[in-house]
C-alpha cells in the first residue's frame, strides 16, 4: 500500500486585491505557511508521494520568501514530490520552477507531453506534464496511454476535465479511462471534486487548499490517499487558515445586534465573512448597517454586511385603504412587482420615506 498527499492551486503570493494592503501581506505569509502544513501532514501520514497539480504560484514570478520557504520545505521531505506547472504558472526556464536547482526526489514536469519518473523503490511509475504558456487548447491525455506493467501508475497533470471546450487543457472522461493510470491527480478547479472513477482509473482534484474570495467558500484543503489492490481511499485534509463564508443572518422578530452576537458566538474570528440579512424586518425598527458592520468587524478578520431583508407585511396593512395612503401603497406594489428584483430594496426604502412623509413621521434610519 502506498500513502499520498494531493494538493493543488495553492496560488502562492495572491494579491488579494479586496483586502487592505497590510492584511494582503498578512494574507500572502499565511499561504506560505499553508507549505509547513502540508510537509507537517506529510510527516503525520508517512506519505510516500506528494502530488502537486498546478498553479502552485499565483503569476509567473514569485518573491524571494516564497521560494525560500518552498525550497527548505520540500527538501526537507522525505517523499518523492511531483509539481506539474499550471495555466497561473506555466513552465519555462525563466519561470520559479527554472531558477532554481531542485532537490533530487522534488520532479519538476517541464514539458507539454507526459514525461516519465520510474520510481523502482516503491514499486510506482509517475506521468506528468506541464502547462508552458497561459494557455492550452488540446488535452494533456490526449493520445496518451501508460506502459503496462506490474507497477502502480499515477499520473499529475494540470487541465480541466469539467469542458470540452475550456482554453486550460481540456481532459475528458474517456481519455481517462483509456489512460491505463491507476491514480491520476488532477488540477485547475478550485473546488474539490471527491474521488472519481473512469473505467478502472480513479481520479480526483482537491481544490485551493485556502480561500482567495467568495467564489472560494468554506473547507479547504488537500487529499491525502491510500492504493492497494487497484483500489483508492481519499481523505479530505482541511488546511485553511481561514474561510471565506456567507452566513444568513435572520432577524425576523429578533434584535439585530443581539442576532449578530449569536452568530459570532458559534463562528470562527479567523475567518472572513460576507453576512446576509435575511428575514422580515421592522419598518420602525430598521437595523442599523454601520454598527452592524462595526460589530461584526470587531469580531471577524474582515466582514461585510449585505441586507436582503423584507419589509414586514404590517408596512402594507393599509394598503386597501380609500386614502392617499392606500393609493399610495398600491402603486409602489405594483412598481415593486414589475421591477427587477435588484431594485426592490431601492422601492422599499422609498415606501418607508413616503409613509413616513404621510404621516407625519421622523424620516427612518
Amino acid at each position: 500500500m502506498l500513502t499520498f498527499l494531493h494538493g493543488a492551486d495553492f496560488h502562492l503570493d495572491s494579491p488579494f486585491h479586496s483586502l487592505s494592503p497590510d492584511q494582503a501581506a498578512e494574507r500572502r505569509q499565511e499561504q506560505r505557511q499553508l507549505l509547513t502544513r502540508l510537509a507537517d501532514a506529510a510527516r503525520e501520514t508517512r506519505a510516500d508521494l506528494i502530488f502537486l497539480s498546478g498553479d502552485l504560484f499565483d503569476g509567473q514570478r514569485a518573491r524571494p520568501e516564497t521560494l525560500q520557504t518552498l525550497y527548505q520545505v520540500l527538501e526537507e521531505l522525505e517523499a518523492e514530490i511531483f509539481l506539474a506547472p499550471g495555466n497561473h504558472d506555466p513552465y519555462s526556464p525563466a519561470s520559479p520552477y527554472g531558477k532554481l536547482t531542485w532537490p533530487s526526489h522534488v520532479h519538476i514536469f517541464t514539458t507539454p507531453t507526459p514525461e516519465r519518473v520510474d520510481l523502482p523503490h516503491l514499486g510506482a511509475v509517475v506521468y506528468g506534464s506541464a502547462f508552458t504558456s497561459l494557455y492550452r487548447m488540446d488535452s494533456p491525455l490526449a493520445g496518451f496511454r501508460a506502459q503496462p506493467e506490474d507497477a502502480l501508475k499515477f499520473g499529475c497533470f494540470h487541465g480541466d476535465p469539467t469542458s470540452p471546450h475550456s482554453r486550460y487543457g481540456p481532459i475528458s472522461s474517456q481519455e481517462l479511462a483509456g489512460s491505463g493510470l491507476d491514480y491520476v491527480a488532477l488540477g485547475h478547479i478550485h473546488a474539490a471534486s471527491g474521488l472519481q472513477r473512469a473505467g478502472r482509473t480513479w481520479y480526483a482534484w482537491p481544490g485551493c487548499p485556502e480561500g482567495r474570495g467568495f467564489d472560494e467558500t468554506g473547507e479547504k484543503g488537500v487529499y491525502v490517499g491510500q492504493i492497494e489492490g487497484g483500489h483508492v481511499a481519499l481523505d479530505f485534509l482541511p488546511l485553511a487558515r481561514r474561510r471565506y463564508l456567507t452566513p444568513s443572518l435572520d432577524i425576523t422578530g429578533r434584535d439585530p445586534a443581539q442576532a449578530m452576537e449569536d452568530l459570532m458566538d458559534r463562528s470562527r474570528p479567523e475567518d472572513i465573512v460576507r453576512i446576509a440579512l435575511v428575514g422580515q424586518r421592522d419598518p420602525d425598527n430598521e437595523p442599523n448597517l454601520t454598527a452592524l458592520t462595526a460589530l461584526a468587524s470587531s469580531y471577524f478578520y474582515s466582514a461585510s454586511l449585505r441586507d436582503q431583508t423584507q419589509l414586514s407585511q404590517a408596512l402594507w396593512a393599509r394598503m386597501e385603504e380609500d386614502t392617499l395612503t392606500g393609493l399610495f401603497l398600491r402603486n409602489m406594489r405594483q412598481r415593486m412587482e414589475d421591477a427587477p428584483e435588484e431594485e426592490h430594496p431601492l422601492l422599499e426604502r422609498a415606501v418607508r420615506f413616503g409613509l413616513a412623509a404621510l404621516e407625519g413621521r421622523e424620516e427612518p434610519r
